[in-house]
């Protein structure tokens, strides 16, 4: 099969957006579970209704978890 023909052109292109869903498959599921984990440990304070009310301390600690989740899903996939 001829490496720079439309065939292969074609097969590479889905062989990239395949693996792009999976990524984004991987990014949500992996993120959600880390949210949905860290509300569950966290029984005191409900995180949801604060960051409503404006207090921007807990939605820091939602944006460096979703970071840290997401640098470890990308090294992953």
């Amino acid at each position: 099969m001829d490496p720079f023909g439309l065939e292969s052109v074609l097969m590479s292109y889905l062989r990239a957006i395949g693996w792009s869903v999976v990524a984004a498959l991987g990014f949500s599921l992996g993120i959600g579970l880390a949210i949905k984990v860290f509300d569950w440990m966290s029984t005191d304070i409900d995180e949801w209704e604060e960051i409503k009310k404006g207090n921007t301390g807990v939605a820091l600690i939602f944006i460096a978890l979703i970071f840290s989740v997401a640098a470890l899903v990308h090294k992953v996939i």
